[in-house]
């Protein structure tokens, strides 16, 4: 697998609007809003940093509000882009490690594939074509 960076970042909030408090008010971190997910792009070290409303996570994963009460809720998410999510997906697979699930593109255009970690973070494969570099312009 190759990992070629970290598309995202945040936390997985239960309660979005304590969690708006916190990042937005007391960190002052200036978030664009969607609903309840809050997100930016502007801080370094991450392309992209969220605030990831638990509910919205669920219907992402599960295609349900409600989280499985046989799984453990997530504290917070990452996303690695890799240069192919399939395979890394099928590798991690093979290695043992349940897929939460496999590959698969998003109504926003990014591809991914998602798992928990051993210590409950939600793990991304991610394809993020925007955040990709462009090739450089021909002369």
């Amino acid at each position: 697998m190759e990992i070629l960076f970290i598309a995202g970042f945040g936390p997985v909030s239960p309660e979005p609007a304590a969690s708006r408090r916190f990042y937005a008010d007391a960190l002052g971190i200036a978030f664009e809003a969607d609903g309840d997910y809050l997100h930016t792009g502007d801080l370094d070290g991450s392309r992209h940093f969220a605030v990831w409303p638990l509910e919205q996570a669920a219907e992402s994963c599960y295609g349900t509000p409600a989280w499985p009460a046989d799984v453990p809720v997530p504290q917070a998410w990452v996303e690695f882009d890799v240069a192919d999510v399939e395979a890394a997906a099928a590798e991690l697979a093979a290695g043992g490690h349940r897929l939460v699930h496999g590959a698969r593109t998003m109504p926003w255009g990014q591809t991914l594939a998602r798992l928990l970690s051993p210590e409950g973070l939600l793990v991304g494969l991610a394809h993020t074509p925007w955040m990709r570099e462009q090739p450089p312009a021909a002369d």
